[in-house]
């Protein structure tokens, strides 16, 4: 336990004390975001590279304090050993994509093909993939072309809805740090220390820099910061689902993993769900930019950054309470009761936009 708290503050102190820095060099080298569209929510220039210093830190935490001598098999060495090796080829790839697209910009589907690259190295060469439902709609285990499919579906998914949802100050950050912080509590209960200190060396980073994150922004993370925290919560969340149930103790066995991901990840998922839906109704290309993002909404009813990301802050820590109640129903009803909490929350933000819009109407 003791080197879960070492990640931690190590990730941490990191990007507290190296992020000033960063944003001098970002300044002087005019590394910066102007508010030259309509779409972008701030009204000065910003540092856009925020993200080199969030996975400088995570993967040096997490890399100094990795650990195996509390493996004692050499199946479980050579495994461990591995996936620490997939893992930092593939974060090298993202990173650099990302690096590049705060810097001079990417064309989406040069994105979307680094992508796919990163997310079958992980599913082929790591094997770091989905092999059922585990129960959800009363499914099992699921054919090996169907577990690379969603597997490979289920990254995209994720690290994109991280990155669309990078449009406010601390918006990303924080709910990466949610979701990471409750995958890290999950593995301390299963003994599985060695995703909790991937967990915490990522929470660590993110708290350090929503020092700086947070409204009013000093720096942004950038695509380099978004691509890297959606890589690494879907590569947590994926080891989470597949976790042996004969290795968790007896409350969580009861609590339907699938569903305990899917609620911590609940704002990324719903937003890019909503946003993909609407831009596929009017026709418009899944990656164009907008404003018509569930956060955007939030602001345009007159709420401040900080209030609206504490609010998306707050429903993500409810959809986790509703995830437990999966203790007592099955992962189908389960899914149902989270569905149902998702869509409530964008029925209200939908009904207090509405009336925002109504009330400038009248005041014109």
């Amino acid at each position: 336990m003791a080197i879960l708290i070492l990640v931690f503050i190590t990730s941490f102190v990191v990007v507290l004390y190296s992020t000033p820095a960063l944003i001098k060099v970002a300044v002087l080298k005019r590394l910066i975001d102007l508010p030259t569209e309509d779409r972008k929510v701030h009204k000065r220039a910003i540092p856009t590279i925020g993200g080199i210093i969030i996975y400088a830190a995570t993967l040096f935490s997490f890399s100094l304090w990795y650990n195996i001598d509390d493996l004692h098999e050499y199946d479980q060495i050579y495994e461990s050993v591995k996936e620490f090796k997939i893992l930092v080829a593939t974060s090298l790839v993202l990173f650099f994509v990302g690096v590049k697209d705060d810097i001079i910009g990417t064309a989406p589907v040069k994105k979307l093909f680094a992508n796919i690259l990163v997310g079958l190295i992980l599913i082929l060469m790591g094997d770091i993939r989905i092999t059922g439902l585990h129960g959800v709609f009363g499914v099992e285990e699921i054919p090996q072309w169907g577990s690379v499919f969603l597997s490979l579906f289920t990254y995209i998914v994720v690290v994109n809805a991280m990155n669309l949802i990078d449009g406010i100050d601390g918006l990303a950050a924080g709910v990466g740090l949610i979701a990471a912080s409750v995958f890290g509590t999950w593995f301390i209960f299963a003994n599985e220390y060695t995703l909790a200190s991937l967990s915490f060396s990522l929470a660590g980073a993110l708290l350090g820099f929503l020092i700086f994150n947070f409204s009013p922004a000093k720096i942004f993370m950038g695509d380099s910061g978004s691509l890297i925290i959606g890589m690494f919560i879907c590569v947590l969340s994926i080891k989470l689902i597949e976790y042996p149930v004969t290795r968790i103790d007896d409350f969580w066995i009861h609590i339907s993993n699938p569903i305990l991901v899917i609620a911590a990840l609940s704002y990324p998922l719903t937003d890019t769900l909503r946003i993909f839906v609407i831009r596929a109704i009017k026709g418009q290309s899944p990656f164009a930019a907008d404003r018509n993002h569930l956060h955007h909404r939030l602001l345009d009813c007159g709420y401040s950054h900080a209030k609206t990301v504490i609010i998306i802050y707050v429903f993500s820590v409810v959809t986790v309470g509703v995830s437990l109640f999966s203790y007592f129903l099955n992962p189908s009803l389960s899914l149902i009761a989270l569905l149902c909490c998702c869509g409530l929350f964008i029925l209200i933000i939908q009904f207090y936009y509405k009336a925002a819009q109504k009330e400038k109407s009248i005041i014109k």
